[in-house]
């Protein structure tokens, strides 16, 4: 390799020869330091000289017995040789990154995903790791996580982009139309979805595109949607919950979300041979994320704590 073409590399990079300074001055010896390298005395040599006509002074007095700092080479290492032991020391640090759970880790959450994988999980998992700090959005939006800037979401299957790596957390929904004890004292249970028309629905408009859903049904195999009125429109998972349960009309929800009211008698099914199914909710990511071991803690303890509701 030519003295002029390294000293051109040199200009590029302004850290280049450093690691053969300092390997020649702890070594005192250029055949030592090119064997520590991996490279040739030659290679070594050349790199040498090149930093020396960058610098414009000599960095090493060379004998046929020894090879000893100039004081300029002296000067130079004694302020190069700490900044080299900090930055090995961050790639060490960046190392423990592949080899344990540690880091920042945002997520973004539907609400509903809420009581049945992240409050339960939370405890256990600040526990077992506290080197990883944790951020949940809340949010039942549809969003990039990529250009927001966060490690995972959790959605439901159908509602996560294909170029992402997805892992079941529960099995797939069974959707639930309910209404309350005291909504059904004053109105009778629908026999079809058509008898909607004449009920009171609580309306939910997505956060992010702001369409009302229309509620979904099957008959015969074939899948249709109803626009039921109502007066009520909200666009927050709670809040359609407790207006349910408060008897302000019917919601369509989730089963997984509403168990625990219908299970306490606050909340009762309709229509439930109508009810279709959906795929269940998702952690996903995106592929080149799913190597590190926060995220990859977080989907373990996820997928045990969601097995086990």
């Amino acid at each position: 390799m030519k003295l002029s073409f390294i000293i051109d590399l040199m200009a590029a990079d302004p850290f280049y020869g450093l690691t053969e300074f300092l390997a020649v001055a702890e070594a005192k010896s250029f055949t030592a330091a090119a064997a520590a390298l991996g490279v040739t005395p030659t290679a070594v040599s050349q790199t040498i000289r090149a930093l020396e006509a960058r610098l414009g002074i000599p960095l090493f007095v060379r004998t046929t017995r020894r090879v000893a700092l100039t004081e300029g080479g002296a000067a130079l290492f004694q302020r190069v040789r700490p900044a080299a032991g900090d930055i090995s020391d961050a790639f060490d640090m960046l190392s423990s990154f592949r080899d344990r759970p540690a880091g920042h880790l945002r997520l973004t959450v539907p609400r509903m995903a809420v009581p049945l994988i992240i409050a339960p999980l939370l405890p256990a998992f600040r526990k077992a790791y506290p080197e990883i700090s944790v951020e949940i959005s809340v949010d039942d939006a549809a969003l990039d996580i990529t250009e927001r800037g966060f490690d995972a979401g959790i959605r439901i299957g159908e509602a996560i982009e294909k170029d992402m790596i997805a892992v079941r957390l529960t099995p797939d929904i069974k959707w639930s139309l309910v209404g309350s004890p005291a909504y059904f004292a004053v109105h009778d249970h629908p026999a079809t979805p058509e008898d909607l028309t004449a009920h009171q629905a609580i309306r939910y408009r997505y956060p992010a595109s702001g369409v009302i859903y229309r509620w979904e049904f099957e008959r015969n195999g074939r899948g249709f949607t109803v626009d039921a009125p109502g007066t009520l429109t909200v666009n927050d998972f709670l809040l359609l919950v407790e207006s349910a349960e408060a008897g302000l009309g019917l919601a369509y929800l989730a089963d997984i979300s509403i168990r625990d009211a219908v299970a306490a008698g606050r909340l009762d099914r309709t229509l439930v041979n109508f009810l279709p199914s959906s795929p269940g909710l998702y952690v996903y990511f995106p592929a080149r994320s799913q190597a590190q071991p926060k995220l990859r803690a977080f989907i373990d303890m996820a997928a045990a704590i969601s097995g086990r509701s």
